[in-house]
């Protein structure tokens, strides 16, 4: 029996805090969106259009993120991961396609590599490449760069569009990626997922990347899809890595529908 979902908005309290959660409802297959380190819900907009009312669409802000999610003692990436299945088990969901943009493509990649039963499958946007970009010199200039943007970030705040965590909070988040991106931490991760996955990659820099950086973290990722055939590239676009949400999102859209038709093969109930 098919079962419809309402659309639901709201917080769902978890540990110390309350996440800002949006659910679309429906009878389609469950997408969770996973965020940008700093980003909001808001950025997977014009993709949900795209994709339309076939599906049912779960986003929410992270701890500290936008308007509405609350503060926390904890911003650890570990919990981020965690934040996942309070959010399906809030609203229900048992199992979900994940889609997750930079940060959130690592989130995507640990827990559909934690969850093979629960995962439909996982579409990863410029991130979960591995490679050891961070080294002591990089430290450095990351946390020079958000004490710099210090002041764009407190003005931009009561917007929601930059977080309410500190500059050394947001520098120590950004450090422990690049310890969580290294070939040695990510690379099992990668080799242990077991569902359909595809990346849709960019082209050029990021915010605080330098020169050929950026391509050379995406070149990084060609071991580790011929190691596990279930990994693949669904598309490079032209945008760069800030702005692929905002370009290239019919990519983003293609992927998901490429990843749940791969999933359709195999498992009748995942559509």
């Amino acid at each position: 029996m098919t079962i419809e979902h309402p659309t639901w908005s709201g917080l769902v309290p978890i540990d110390d805090t309350a996440l800002a959660v949006t659910d679309t409802g429906g009878t389609g297959t469950p997408i969770v969106y996973l965020n940008g380190q700093f980003a909001t819900q808001g950025y997977w907009r014009r993709t949900i259009t795209e994709l339309g009312d076939g599906w049912r669409h779960i986003t929410y802000d992270e701890r500290a993120r936008g308007r509405k999610s609350r503060t926390s003692a904890d911003y650890s990436f570990e919990t981020a991961v965690r934040d996942v299945d309070a959010v399906l088990a809030a609203r229900g969901v048992e199992r979900a396609l994940v889609v997750g943009w930079s940060y959130g493509a690592f989130i995507a990649a640990h827990w559909a590599s934690r969850n093979p039963q629960r995962a439909i499958g996982a579409v990863l946007v410029e991130g979960a490449e591995p490679n050891d970009w961070l080294d002591d010199a990089l430290e450095v200039r990351i946390r020079k760069l958000f004490r710099l943007l210090t002041p764009v970030t407190w003005l931009l705040r009561p917007t929601g569009l930059t977080p309410r965590l500190s500059a050394a909070q947001q520098a120590e988040s950004n450090i422990e990626l690049g310890r969580i991106a290294r070939e040695s931490a990510l690379g099992p991760v990668l080799d242990a997922i077991a569902v359909p996955t595809r990346y849709v990659l960019a082209s050029g820099a990021s915010l605080g990347s330098k020169g050929d950086e950026q391509e050379k973290i995406r070149a990084s990722l060609d071991p580790a899809l011929e190691r596990n055939p279930n990994l693949g590239i669904s598309a490079k676009v032209a945008s760069n890595h800030d702005w692929i949400l905002r370009k290239d999102f019919r990519a983003v859209a293609d992927a998901v529908r490429e990843v749940a038709a791969l999933a359709a093969e195999t498992s009748p109930e995942a559509r």
